[in-house]
């Protein structure tokens, strides 16, 4: 059976063939060869998805000054100007983990590192790390 499967017979072949449930043949197949199934990767994490966060136009300008990888920068440019009175929010979509990057990257703007601190960079930079912690705690299972 495991050389059937593995030379591409299909499970409904091996149904009519060894006259068995659907299931004993997934579960033979999970059981004899974890490294073939679906199944037998659930070690593995899945893939993040892109999600969509509205930026603080006092973030996203920073961080346009900043030395940033390619995926970042590339991020900010594909990012989409929302004006807002006065100011924008720049509505960027990546996965989670950049997310995390581009907050960790505009830590200054807190007043870290001997930098000058304004109140309106720090309450932008704390509304942008609330947007991004709301992401990881409802990513959770």
């Amino acid at each position: 059976m495991r050389a059937a499967y593995l030379g591409g017979r299909s499970i409904a072949a091996l149904i009519r063939e060894h006259g068995v449930s659907r299931g004993a043949i997934r579960t033979a197949v999970v059981v004899l060869m974890p490294e073939h199934t679906a199944a037998g990767r659930e070690d593995a994490p899945a893939p993040e998805l892109p999600v969509t966060l509205d930026m603080p136009g006092r973030v996203a300008g920073f961080l346009r000054t900043a030395e940033l990888e390619s995926a970042e920068r590339s991020v900010l440019d594909r990012g989409v100007t929302v004006r807002h009175g006065q100011g924008y929010t720049l509505r960027v979509s990546a996965v989670p983990a950049v997310h995390r990057q581009l907050l960790a990257r505009c830590q200054p703007l807190d007043g870290a590192q001997g930098a000058p601190a304004y109140p309106a960079q720090r309450m932008a930079r704390r509304a942008y790390e609330n947007r991004v912690n709301a992401l990881t705690s409802t990513a959770g299972p």
